[in-house]
Parts: structure tokens; C-alpha cells; sequence
């Protein structure tokens, strides 16, 4: 699965939304908002993504352990990419402010997790995600997302693995054209959810 066979899967759930005012997670502003959660209600599409990512994981890790997804946008891509793996998934989530894992999960020594993400853009969830998980005895190998919207440039902290990259232009809040800032500016994202 490529770039464009992702992007046919946003654009057939009607996720891919083009020519608007988007606030990103990050805070950033782009005219193009990948709405995952349309994508990942569909329990067909989100299999055959994850298998493909899983496959990938495979070919550039080998063994995997366990699967952690980020809430709330990784839970889905995390359980579902474990699923194809053939291992144990969990997520951390924030509690006051901080990425941590809670509810009973843990990472046995020498036991070998990847993160994985619906979404990178700047890498955020993915370095709180890193820094939660590495108080444990755990070996975390790398990150892993359906789209790379950074289009490879996002530092991370760790290897990452996408099945798609992309080049959607984002601005700072008070770099946003003219013709953009026209528009009302929306937040469909998850990261600020009380």
C-alpha cells in the first residue's frame, strides 16, 4: 500500500477535506484536514491499513512484542496493527498535562514495543509518547503512522515507519494567506479534549 492508496481510502470515507481553515493538533493552520476518525469507524478499511503498516513494521523491525497507541487518535491504529501482529496492544493518555501509561499497562523488561500513531504532523504525541514509555525496562524500537504529514521531516526521537507521506502545507497561526484566513478557522481534531 502506498501513498496514494491511503489517500483513496480518506477520500472514499470523505476524510480528506480540502480548501478550508483547519487548526491542526499541533496548533498550526492548513487548508487540508485528514479527519481519521471517519476512516477508523470503518473496521474494513482500518484492517487493511494496519495490516499493511504491520507488514512494514515487520520488514523493518522484525519481532514485536507489544503495540502502543497514543490516545485518543492511536488507540485504533495501535489495536488494530497489534491485531495483525499477532501481539499485546495498549495506550497511554495524558494525566495532567503529561503522556503516561496508566490503567494497569506496563512494558516487561526486554520486551520490544513500537509506538503507532493515525497521524504524525510534528512528532509531539509521538516524543511524549517515547518519554512515558521509556521509564520502563521495555526496548521501544520505533514509531510507526498511517500518514506522515510532515513528509518525513518530523523528529521524533526514534525510527519511523508510515505508509504514507504527504506535503500538505501548514502555517504558524499568524503566517496563514490572506485568501485561508478568509475562511472560519475549525478545530476537528482530538488533542485539547476535555
Amino acid at each position: 500500500m502506498n501513498t496514494e492508496d491511503v489517500l483513496a481510502e480518506f477520500r472514499k470515507a470523505g476524510a480528506l477535506l480540502e480548501n478550508g481553515h483547519f487548526i491542526l493538533s499541533s496548533g498550526r493552520r492548513s487548508s487540508v484536514f485528514l479527519q481519521k476518525a471517519l476512516v477508523f469507524a470503518q473496521p474494513d478499511v482500518s484492517e487493511r491499513l494496519c495490516a499493511a503498516l504491520a507488514q512494514k513494521l515487520t520488514e523493518t523491525f522484525g519481532r514485536i512484542d507489544a503495540v502502543c497507541g497514543p490516545a485518543v487518535g492511536g488507540i485504533i491504529p495501535g489495536y488494530e496493527t497489534a491485531r495483525a501482529l499477532g501481539c499485546r496492544a495498549f495506550y497511554t493518555e495524558r494525566e495532567g498535562g503529561e503522556m503516561t501509561m496508566r490503567r494497569g499497562f506496563s512494558i516487561a523488561p526486554g520486551e520490544r514495543v513500537v509506538i503507532v500513531e493515525d497521524i504524525v504532523t510534528t512528532g509531539l504525541s509521538m516524543r511524549e509518547t517515547i518519554a512515558a514509555l521509556s521509564k520502563s525496562e521495555g526496548e521501544i524500537l520505533g514509531g510507526a503512522c498511517v500518514v506522515d504529514r510532515s513528509n518525513g521531516t518530523a523528529e521524533v526521537g526514534l525510527p519511523l515507519v508510515s505508509l504514507a507521506q504527504v506535503d500538505f502545507t501548514d502555517y504558524a497561526p499568524e503566517d496563514v494567506p490572506p485568501e485561508m484566513a478568509a475562511r472560519e478557522a475549525i478545530k476537528p481534531g482530538s488533542r485539547g479534549l476535555k
